[in-house]
């Protein structure tokens, strides 16, 4: 190719990607998270899905502790029981707060996980979801496609949860939206990695968020 077929070439290239980045912006428009607070729980409006903060522990919100996880990740999932002891032992004083934040370039099921969780959210089961999910992470990580399919379908029916209306939420664009929503919010208080901890709205240095993850 000749010097001037590759300045068309580069000139077509570029217009291409431009194409590619405004059909980007328009089907895909920025996540409107002005207004929302990282430090509270927050209820369900059009553009979290209608699908409020999944919360336990205290009700008075004086101490809120946030945690931005990954169903797949293996550090969420150390950090799991630990987080459990902690509200067993503070439940009283603290509020626990868990946001999707599924890092699907490197745990591809993470997304489809908080989709089980959140769909079975919709019928009183997050918790029992999010705990079944952690504790059986090793069982489902490594599944393709369908297996992953059939394995949520069979903690739904655990939970004795409808099953069609499970299949039917987990795949709703309110769930789309709700994950989302809680990965632009931990992205505009500076979450990268998961787990990630904020407590009353400070995030949890290293040192700390690893003693949750090994129980030390």
């Amino acid at each position: 190719m000749n010097k001037t077929g590759w300045i068309i070439f580069s000139a077509v290239a570029v217009l291409l990607l431009g194409g590619l980045i405004v059909w980007a912006r328009i089907t895909n428009p920025p996540m409107d998270i002005s207004g929302f607070e990282n430090n509270s729980v927050i209820a369900a409006s059009e553009q979290n899905g209608n699908i409020a903060d999944h919360s336990k522990g205290s009700d008075a919100n004086k101490i809120i502790l946030v945690e931005y996880g990954d169903f797949q990740c293996p550090s969420c999932g150390g950090a799991h029981p630990n987080v459990n002891t902690i509200m067993e032992e503070y439940g009283d004083k603290i509020t626990f707060v868990f946001r999707n934040f599924p890092l699907t370039s490197i745990h591809p099921n993470a997304r489809a996980a908080a989709a089980a969780a959140e769909a079975a959210g919709f019928q009183n089961k997050y918790w029992e979801m999010h705990d079944l999910l952690y504790e059986n992470q090793s069982d489902w990580s490594n599944a393709d496609t369908n297996q992953r399919v059939a394995i949520f379908n069979r903690y739904a029916d655990e939970l004795k949860l409808d099953a069609e209306k499970f299949k039917t939420d987990f795949a709703s664009n309110m769930i789309t939206k709700k994950v989302n929503f809680d990965m632009a919010l931990g992205k505009s208080v500076g979450t990268e990695a998961t787990p990630t901890f904020f407590l009353n709205g400070e995030k949890l240095d290293d040192a700390t968020s690893t003693a949750i993850v090994q129980g030390n």
